[in-house]
């Protein structure tokens, strides 16, 4: 149930955005999901891709700080309330929630979306009990 993001520490400079992905582009990654979180100086990039543990050797050996978290990606409903509702069954089992991005889904009547959460089992476990579906990174290709 669980998925492996990449965590990239990104100096908030021109240019280094491309840099990571031209690495990942030439080492046969295929980015499916993305987020950037930035501050003045530096940001974390945050990806799903195809191949995480390969990529993580290819973002190293180009020189980047890279690192593996294990995250849930989960399907809600796309409609108004589709992800607060996955939340609220979150917030009642004393999930505490510390980022979520969403990313494109080819279906019409569902998002995507990921979750950091301070407890994967725990998050699992409610939101399996609640009927959510969680995608793999086969479900994403």
């Amino acid at each position: 149930m669980l998925m492996k993001q990449i965590s990239v520490f990104i100096e908030n400079r021109p240019g280094r955005l491309y840099e990571i992905t031209a690495a990942l582009a030439e080492g046969g990654i295929d980015i499916r999901a993305l987020c950037v979180a930035d501050t003045t100086d530096f940001g974390i990039l945050r990806l799903i891709v195809n191949d995480p543990d390969r990529a993580e050797k290819v973002l190293h050996v180009a020189g980047m700080t890279a690192s593996i978290t294990n995250v849930i990606a989960i399907r809600v409903a796309d409609q108004p309330g589709g992800l607060s509702g996955a939340l609220k069954y979150l917030l009642d089992a004393g999930v505490s929630v510390e980022y979520a991005y969403a990313f494109i889904s080819h279906s019409r009547t569902d998002a995507h979306v990921i979750l950091r959460v301070d407890n994967n089992e725990k998050a699992v476990a409610t939101l399996s009990e609640a009927g959510y579906q969680f995608l793999t990174p086969d479900k994403l290709l």
